[in-house]
């Protein structure tokens, strides 16, 4: 039987979420857990990689296992095997054919800029800290040059593997809020390093040493090497990937 759970978690203290031999890892932690309550090896899957320091609010994992639990019996029994970082927020069986990441019609990633003059102590691990005052008016216009479908060559990483650059980025917003600038972007699907590399970019628009202009200009050049530099992943948050409403899944990852 297939499963789906909804996870968060505060990615500080793994790096990433992909399972390494190296280091600890967001899916060897959760799949661990999940092996220990289904008394076999499980293998989970995710709607989309989280790098080293990025947290989640709802990452969508899958995975079968035809040991007898029922949903409440998955989430407390993972729950008890986690590290405090990472809880299971809810778990359902789905269809054989549902797939978190291959099912995902779109995702999306807040980014939080703590704006003024002293370094956060309380938010160190969840924004990125900036000094100098930003316009996010002029971020905001400057972003909407992003959206539909293009090729964002120049904001992935060289490290990138997707195999094309082209993504549908369907809505991004940057607003301030108090002390905090934040950027919320949703896309069917987003390139590695791409959400920290447009935040990258927009931050010397909000600091007014780039025109509103440049961001378009960036995006037609596709070259990376033009564009900002890579936003710190601290201040990275993923909201979650969101599914047609035929799997039936909570309202918070059904379109």
């Amino acid at each position: 039987m297939r499963y789906a759970l909804g996870i968060e978690y505060d990615g500080t203290d793994f790096l990433g979420w992909q399972r390494l031999s190296h280091g600890a890892s967001l899916q060897a932690a959760v799949e661990r857990a999940l092996s220990k309550v289904a008394d076999h090896p499980v293998e989970a899957t995710c709607s989309g990689r989280t790098d080293a320091g990025v947290h989640a609010l709802c990452q969508v994992v899958h995975f079968d296992s035809d040991a007898p639990r029922d949903p409440r019996a998955w989430v407390l029994g993972v729950n008890s095997n986690l590290p405090r970082a990472i809880r299971v927020l809810w778990g359902q069986p789905v269809r054989e054919d549902f797939h978190a990441r291959y099912t995902a019609r779109a995702r999306r990633y807040r980014y939080t800029i703590l704006n003024r003059a002293v370094q956060p102590a309380l938010d160190r691990f969840r924004a990125t800290w900036e000094r100098v005052p930003l316009d996010a008016g002029r971020m905001h216009r400057a972003a909407q040059a992003l959206l539909g479908e293009h090729d964002f060559s120049a904001f992935r990483t060289v490290h990138c593997q997707a195999p094309h650059a082209r993504r549908d980025l369907q809505a991004i917003e940057v607003r301030r809020e108090g002390e905090r600038v934040v950027m919320q972007v949703q896309a069917n699907a987003f390139l590695h390093h791409m959400v920290r590399n447009l935040m990258g970019s927009l931050i010397p628009i909000g600091r007014g040493e780039r025109s509103e202009a440049w961001m378009a200009d960036l995006l037609a050049g596709r070259d990376r090497a033009v564009a900002g530099p890579t936003a710190p992943p601290e201040g990275l948050l993923f909201l979650g990937a969101l599914y047609p409403g035929e799997w039936g899944l909570p309202p918070e990852v059904t379109l």
